[in-house]
C-alpha cells in the first residue's frame, strides 16, 4: 500500500478542483475452450447489494478485469499541474490514480499518463495489471495466480477526453475523464482454464444475487465475485449489433449487464468516446 504523507494534497472536490480523473489498467483475459478451443473472454462478475430489502436490488455487472493505476510519485504529478486533490480517503491511502484537477489542466494530465505509459519501469506510476489480477482471481476463484500461468502484453490505450458521470459511490456523478491502459492476458494453465469454465458454469447471476444479499445479511458488504466466460466473438457480436452511441452504456447480455468499458478490450469494436492509441 502507497501512503500520502504529504498534507497539502487532500481530498475530495473543491470549486477549482471540479475535474476527476480516473487512470486504470483494463485486462482482456482470453483462453481457448478446453473442449473446442474456441477463443473465450473472461471477465470479473461482480454483484452487490444496493437495498437491503430484497434480492431483486443486488446489482450485478461483468467487467474487465483491472483497477486504478497507483501513483507512485504523487509531487511530481501535483508540481506539473499546480496541486491535486483524490478523489477520496481510500485513494489517498492507496495512491490511486482517482483524482480532482482543475478542469484546465486534463491536458497536462494526460499527456503525463501517456508519456509515463510508454516507459518501461515507469518510476511514476504502477502501470502493471499483475497486482490487480492476483487480486481479483483470488476473489473470484480463490485461487492464487501464478506467474507461470499467464502470459501478458500491452495492446493499447484507451483515452476518453470528454467527461462522463462516475457512477462510482464514493465520488458519485462527478464529471470524470478516464484513461485505461489496455493489456491483453493470455491463460497458459489448463487446469486454470478448466477452473474459469467451472466458476462461471456455477455462478449465474441469479446466484450471485442470492450470494451477494446473504453476504450482507450475514455481516459483509454485500458483494460477491465471480467470472463470467463466454466465447469472445459473442460479446463483440453483441456490442456489434447496437448502434456506436449505445455501445457505451452497459449492455445486457447472457443474464446479466456488460460493463460500458468491456468495449474498451474489444478489437473492431468502435465506441464514439473511445480514442484508441496503439503502442
Amino acid at each position: 500500500m502507497i501512503v500520502v504523507n504529504d498534507p497539502i494534497i487532500g481530498v475530495g472536490p473543491t470549486a477549482e478542483l471540479s475535474l476527476r480523473v480516473s487512470v486504470a489498467t483494463l485486462s482482456r483475459v482470453v483462453f481457448p475452450h478446453p473442449a473446442d478451443g474456441i477463443p473465450m473472454l473472461a471477465l470479473e462478475h461482480k454483484a452487490s447489494l444496493s437495498s437491503w430489502d430484497t434480492e431483486a436490488l443486488v446489482d450485478v455487472k461483468a467487467q474487465p478485469f483491472g483497477g486504478a493505476i497507483r501513483i507512485l510519485n504523487p509531487n511530481r504529478l501535483f508540481t506539473l499541474v499546480g496541486g491535486f486533490n483524490f478523489d477520496n480517503q481510500r485513494s489517498r491511502s492507496e495512491g490511486d490514480f482517482r483524482i480532482y484537477i482543475r478542469p484546465a489542466s486534463w491536458e497536462k494530465v494526460r499527456d503525463f499518463c501517456l508519456q509515463n505509459m510508454a516507459e518501461e519501469d515507469d518510476p511514476d506510476l504502477e502501470t502493471d495489471p499483475t497486482r490487480e489480477l492476483v487480486e481479483e482471481f483470488e476473489d473470484a476463484l480463490g485461487i492464487q495466480l501464478q506467474a507461470d500461468h499467464y502470459d501478458v502484453k500491452p495492446i493499447g490505450i484507451v483515452v476518453e477526453d470528454e467527461p462522463a458521470r462516475t457512477a462510482n459511490l464514493r465520488a458519485a456523478g462527478a464529471p470524470t475523464a478516464r484513461i485505461y491502459r489496455v493489456y491483453e492476458v493470455q491463460v497458459l494453465d489448463p487446469a486454470l482454464c478448466q477452473a474459469m469454465m467451472i466458476n462461471n458454469a456455477a455462478h449465474p447471476t441469479p446466484v450471485l444475487r442470492r450470494l451477494a444479499f446473504d453476504d450482507a445479511h450475514n455481516g459483509g458488504r454485500g458483494r460477491a465475485n465471480a467470472m463470467l466466460v463466454a466465447a469472445e466473438e459473442e460479446i463483440r457480436a453483441a456490442f456489434l449489433a447496437v448502434p456506436p452511441e449505445i455501445r457505451g452504456q452497459p449492455l445486457p447480455f447472457a443474464g446479466t449487464l456488460l460493463e460500458e468499458n468491456v468495449a474498451a478490450v474489444l478489437e473492431g469494436v468502435q465506441v464514439p468516446k473511445y480514442r484508441h492509441i496503439r503502442q
